[in-house]
């Protein structure tokens, strides 16, 4: 089993009514990678996650909760936990 770190930055757009829609997720190197797209693209969204999760993607197996590396404006669950 070979877990490694993926980084992901997620983006939300309106949707139907006050519905949010994700963007494209979109993968990234580092922590900080993640951080600084996630900051970059936030001005122009509804809401904007980065975080990283554990996972062994041969196998389809990830980790239970991300963890959150940034996060700006509405996001749905479980991202809008404080």
């Amino acid at each position: 089993m070979a877990t490694e770190t993926l980084y992901i930055v997620q983006a939300y757009v309106a949707g139907r009514g006050s519905d949010l829609r994700p963007e494209p997720q979109v993968g990234c190197r580092s922590a900080e990678e993640a951080c600084r797209k996630a900051e970059r693209i936030s001005a122009a969204r509804l809401g904007v996650v980065a975080y990283a999760i554990t996972a062994d993607v041969d196998l389809g197996d990830y980790g239970d909760a991300p963890t959150i590396l940034f996060r700006s404006g509405r996001l749905p669950p479980p991202f809008d936990e404080a």
